[in-house]
């Protein structure tokens, strides 16, 4: 008997089995977030940010495997995103909005020695607040052009001292915390998130909301058009099909001068525009207008000082009228 019982779990570990499986039951989203470089003062402030809306939950990697694997099914592909420092979360929100909630826990940290940059880091030229110095000697060492003027140390050109993926060295790391430079994202990274037996992962969720919300916009306009201009109805296009329909057969009547009572004002109208275009050419050509015309065309006796008339011919008539 004492035998058997030596090889039982201990009850804290059942009990932490136990709450993961209920964590995952009640809740319709589980995540796997990496707290590694957290400090435990910024933890208890994400938590409290988090009250209401999602709930995280430390435990070790090996219950978290555990719990997993006793549930079964597609929840248990979380294990593969659960490496290094994992913890869970739990939130009856969607992945993305969870994703953009963790993203706005983040805080800007100072770099340690063999960290990787998330992006480029860069160091813009420019005064600083240091005086004369070793601390020249110390920028320089580490790639950035520092120098005196003024009685202060200057950074002569922006430069870019470590690349994204690039690890930081030590002394890059401690030129960084002299300068004030805080490249580090440190929060909540979601590593996975299990929503509605599906995993999202963070490049899935990463999505630019205006650009996303413009494309719908787009593809709905090109869809509408498409809709109209293949003649394929539905209940938002059908109108604009018939409108479409009307404006085409009204055209068609005109310009083939079908007289039906619909579109004989446009006939008429369209006959009177272009005798008043003839008019004003022949106008231009030295002919003289008469009042009922040129009060049609709304245009003053006067002639534009460019539309100058050919020279009459000795004999010649005053003018013809049309």
């Amino acid at each position: 008997m004492a035998l058997y019982t030596q090889h039982l779990p201990p009850r804290w570990k059942k009990e932490e089995v136990e709450e993961i499986r209920r964590g995952i039951e009640e809740h319709s989203l589980v995540g796997v977030v990496d707290m590694y470089g957290i400090p435990a003062s910024q933890v208890q402030q994400i938590r409290r940010n988090l009250r209401g809306t999602a709930r995280v939950k430390m435990a070790r990697n090996t219950l978290i495997e555990h719990a997993l694997n006793e549930l079964g099914g597609s929840v248990a592909s979380l294990n593969d995103h659960a490496e290094g420092q994992s913890a869970l979360i739990f939130t009856n929100e969607n992945p993305f909005k969870l994703f953009k909630l963790l993203e706005k826990t983040k805080t800007k940290m100072a770099a340690k020695p063999g960290e990787t940059a998330p992006e480029d880091i860069v160091i813009p030229k420019g005064p600083t607040s240091f005086k004369p110095g070793p601390i020249v000697g110390e920028l320089q060492q580490v790639g950035i052009p520092a120098a005196i003027e003024g009685g202060k140390v200057k950074i002569r050109e922006t430069k870019t001292v470590v690349k994204k993926g690039e690890v930081i060295s030590k002394k890059v790391a401690d030129a960084l915390v002299k300068l004030g430079v805080k490249p580090m994202d440190v929060g909540l990274i979601l590593q996975a998130a299990y929503y509605r037996n599906t995993i999202f992962t963070p490049d899935l969720l990463a999505i630019d909301e205006e650009a996303y919300a413009n494309n719908i916009v787009l593809a709905a306009q090109q869809a509408f058009n498409l809709s109209v201009n293949a003649v394929i109805p539905t209940r938002l296009t059908v109108a604009a099909i018939i409108g479409k329909a009307v404006r085409e057969a009204r055209n068609v009547g005109v310009e083939a001068s079908i007289y039906e009572k619909d579109i004989v004002d446009l006939i008429i109208g369209r006959a009177q525009r272009e005798m008043l275009a003839v008019a004003l050419a022949a106008q231009g050509r030295g002919f003289e207008l008469d009042e009922a015309t040129l009060k049609a065309a709304s245009l003053r006796p006067l002639r534009h000082p460019r539309q100058q008339p050919p020279r009459r011919q000795r004999g010649e008539a005053r003018g013809r009228r049309v």
